[in-house]
């Protein structure tokens, strides 16, 4: 009997091919395991849809009690009667829209954590900005209060969105700071 040598018993490349055959594999076993997951949450996509429906919903959802609504007018309801019914029929109310300031219509950052880098790019592309000086409430070492300087930045075409909607509507403007 002819002994082998190493090299013709242990071979790089079939050990290669196994290990990307293996990761195939795998692939394929983790996208059918997310089908079947979200086919899963789906009971009308299932095979078993009439018996998963009616089992299931049954027991998680408990329909609300019907509210006779004769008995109670709505708030709306009356301030519209009421407008409709005013001797002034050229009058008409605006809307309240509540507008959130944070993130949305403008972009703050405390001046000192506010990369140069950030503030060029801005400008670069002309948005408006103004810095602001915020007196906290918080007390420094002597007594002074703690003073914050915030660079706003306005998003594009804010100026003219207020202007727009100024025109039919009252604005109330929300923020979450704290300053």
């Amino acid at each position: 009997m002819a002994e082998l040598t190493q090299a013709e018993v242990y071979s790089p490349r079939s050990l290669q091919v196994w290990r990307a055959l293996l990761n195939w594999l795998a692939f394929f076993y983790q996208i059918f395991a997310q089908i079947i997951r979200a086919v899963g949450q789906y009971p009308l996509l299932s095979s078993s849809s009439s018996s998963s429906i009616t089992s299931t919903s049954t027991h998680r959802f408990k329909p609300l009690p019907v509210a006779d609504s004769t008995r109670t007018e709505s708030r709306a309801t009356v301030e519209i009667a009421a407008v409709l019914d005013s001797p002034d029929e050229d009058r008409i109310e605006k809307l309240t829209v509540v507008l959130d300031l944070d993130e949305t219509l403008v972009c703050a950052y405390e001046t000192s954590s506010l990369p140069p880098s950030l503030r060029n790019q801005a400008m670069d592309a002309g948005l408006k900005w103004f810095e602001l000086e915020c007196v906290s409430s918080d007390k420094e070492c002597e007594g002074k209060p703690k003073i914050n300087y915030v660079t706003v930045f306005e998003r594009p075409g804010l100026q003219d969105f207020l202007n727009q909607l100024s025109e039919f509507a009252e604005l109330v403007l929300f923020t979450a700071g704290l300053e």
